[in-house]
């Protein structure tokens, strides 16, 4: 996914307040639903504060949309964006999530939703809302670890938090799990290790931390800075802003006999 011809009109302009991620686009009314595994979280093009439902292990996909859908009353959208908390390949989830139900992978959101839809990793989603041009590195820090890396405006959503790190995954020692095992000051120390190891294999030009738990960093791990939540939202905006930066899915017609 190219997203140099998104951030052209963006870039320098950007505000950080969720009025200012919210602005209206110049083609559609955009509604962006982030999938966290504690939380659900939405806004749409035009409005002011973001509205959020729990999630986590019995969520399915089409209880998931019942719900925005009735979150969302009174929001006017077009299009939606999805950022899913696992892989996806060519707008689609390709493995169920780990800390949610099931039911992700084949799942019809355009079919549910009644509108197109462009499905997107979130920590991707988040990254290209983060995104300020060069190589840049993104991990959010969350329920697990989101990774993501952009390139020249090209974004490659991975899974390195899955990898083998001490006697588990960097994921088992940085995610919520690490942080309420092992307490905040080691839980500090794994993100300050993993983060200097992550920089040091892929050399990244910026790096970013993100993610809900980046507030319970006392400092910030060298060469990186903080992301924001509302990334994510400006992320799900963006990827409307060009309709070659990702295919969207939409509703299946009835094919005529």
């Amino acid at each position: 996914m190219n997203a140099k011809s998104l951030l052209a009109a963006e870039r320098g302009t950007v505000r950080q307040d969720r009025a200012g991620v919210a602005k209206k686009s110049s083609v559609k009314n955009v509604l962006v639903v982030d999938v966290g595994g504690t939380s659900v979280k939405i806004l749409a093009t035009g409005q002011n504060e973001r509205r959020s439902l729990p999630s986590g292990p019995t969520l399915t996909p089409k209880r998931m949309v019942s719900e925005v859908k009735k979150l969302a009353a009174g929001w006017m959208y077009d299009v939606a964006s999805i950022g899913y908390p696992g892989p996806v390949l060519r707008g689609r989830p390709v493995a169920e999530p780990h800390n949610l139900g099931r039911g992700w992978v084949g799942f019809d959101f355009a079919a549910a939703f009644g509108r197109p839809v462009k499905v997107v990793n979130d920590a991707a989603m988040q990254a290209l809302g983060s995104y300020k041009g060069g190589k840049m590195l993104f991990l959010g820090l969350g329920t697990g670890l989101g990774t993501t890396m952009i390139v020249e405006g090209i974004i490659e959503p991975m899974e390195l938090g899955h990898l083998p790190y001490k006697k588990a995954t960097y994921e088992d020692y940085v995610g919520k799990a690490g942080l309420e095992r092992h307490g905040k000051k080691k839980w500090r120390r794994h993100v300050a290790d993993v983060v200097a190891r992550l920089i040091a294999a892929l050399e990244p030009d910026d790096t970013v931390i993100g993610g809900g738990n980046v507030v319970k960093l006392d400092a910030l791990p060298p060469h990186t800075r903080a992301g924001d939540n509302a990334n994510a939202f400006r992320g799900g905006f963006r990827m409307w802003d060009d309709e070659n930066a990702l295919p969207a899915s939409r509703t299946r017609s009835k094919q005529k006999t």
